[in-house]
């Protein structure tokens, strides 16, 4: 199983650069880089909620469950 990020595209859907959510997440950009390529192995639920609050989304729209091989 593998758990798929689409942060890419709710920040194409908003029209809005990769630095400017992260200055307003609170995050630094490498680490949002890398949650958004799917390399984090845990996401605080304080910084999901974050996230969603300046994408204007759930958190479904940024993560989702495909079934297959875990990444190890």
């Amino acid at each position: 199983m593998a758990i798929i990020v689409d942060i890419d595209v709710m920040l194409a859907k908003r029209k809005m650069p990769v630095g400017v959510l992260a200055e307003r997440v609170g995050i630094t950009p490498a680490n949002l880089a890398v949650l958004k390529n799917g390399r984090a192995k845990a996401v605080r639920f304080t910084t999901l909620a974050a996230l969603c609050e300046v994408l204007d989304c759930q958190p479904g729209d940024l993560l989702r469950w495909e079934p297959g091989e875990s990444p190890n």
